[in-house]
């Protein structure tokens, strides 16, 4: 396990700014927007004119919503919060969605320009939060790092954590590389079919795999200060699924494969929500039997470091 309690980490982000490399990944993100390809939709639509692809969103980003957050992982909380700020639309179609509304309406909040998202991840600081939570950020990457200088120009320090779903384009993860200090991606779904099905994207599996691995290629494993916050690193989430339709089994033995030292975050509050149950899958609640086998499954694989967050069952395991 890799420890910083005696380390001055900066955050990537600050030392871009500082050498005046950010901008130039403002310039080729933003450009990215002409014909967009940010992520494995490949739409192709011109958002720099307000065209919109499978995301919804356009030229703008839109918060629906930004908050000191105290449900997420140990790592991300402390004792002020994860500083989370979700973005309307996403660039995956779950069918069983939790935040079915803000992710299938990419209007759902308010358009922001680079000087307001900026404000917000600076009032987020200011209120103590420990980082800025990025929620389902893969659409709007470029408009991200627009607002980073503005930011980083009045005071912006903290770790910058990408939550997301996993479906990320290896050329968008890249302009990222050394501006994200903190990766936190679901592994949703391991078989192509099913992912076709509950996800819309037959091919999430392979791009979720690599994606990870570029993840932790650029951050490693995930390092702690000396109050076990979360400065850097990668923290994976798994959403244990009815009848094995997540693959927890697999995507445990692979999280394994890339590091036994990954921090896990093995979930149970799956519930049918959005239009699932018109698949005919996954239209139930898990079982504890069921959510007690994706933890074997971690254990077996040699994980040393994976948490249990449970609404249902109300375990909690940290090491």
């Amino acid at each position: 396990m890799v420890d910083c309690r005696r380390k001055l980490v900066i955050a990537g982000y600050v030392k871009l700014y500082r050498s005046e490399r950010l901008e130039q990944r403002v310039a080729e993100a933003l450009g990215r927007l002409k014909k967009c390809r940010l992520c494995p939709r490949n739409c192709g639509v011109d958002r720099l004119s307000g065209e919109t692809g499978f995301c919804g969103s356009g030229r703008r980003a839109v918060v629906s919503s930004y908050n000191a957050h105290f449900g997420e992982e140990a790592p991300l909380v402390g004792e002020h919060g994860s500083g989370t700020i979700f973005f309307a639309g996403c660039n995956l179609g779950c069918t069983f969605c939790q935040n079915y509304d803000i992710s299938r309406d990419a209007d759902f909040g308010l358009e922001a320009d680079p000087e307001e998202l900026a404000g917000v991840m600076l009032e987020l600081q200011k209120q103590g939060c420990h980082n800025i939570n990025f929620v389902t950020p893969s659409h709007v990457v470029p408009q991200i790092l627009e607002a980073l200088p503005i930011a980083a120009a009045h005071g912006l320090s903290i770790p910058l954590v990408y939550n997301t779903s996993g479906y990320d384009a290896l050329k968008t993860l890249r302009l990222l590389d050394g501006v994200i200090d903190i990766y936190m991606p679901d592994v949703k779904i391991w078989e192509p079919a099913h992912a076709a099905t509950l996800l819309g994207a037959g091919d999430y599996p392979e791009r979720a795999r690599l994606a990870v691995r570029e993840m932790h290629r650029q951050v490693g494993d995930l390092q702690l200060d000396h109050q076990d916050r979360a400065l850097r690193g990668l923290l994976v989430r798994h959403l244990v699924m009815p009848d094995g339709i997540a693959g927890s089994d697999q995507w445990m033995e692979f999280i394994a494969d890339l590091s036994r030292e990954t921090f896990v975050n093995i979930m149970d509050q799956y519930r049918p929500c959005g239009e699932v149950e018109a698949t005919g899958l996954a239209d139930r609640m898990i079982t504890r039997e069921e959510y007690d086998s994706a933890r074997k499954a971690a254990r077996s694989n040699g994980l040393q470091r994976f948490e249990v967050r449970s609404d249902r069952f109300f375990a909690r395991i940290l090491r």
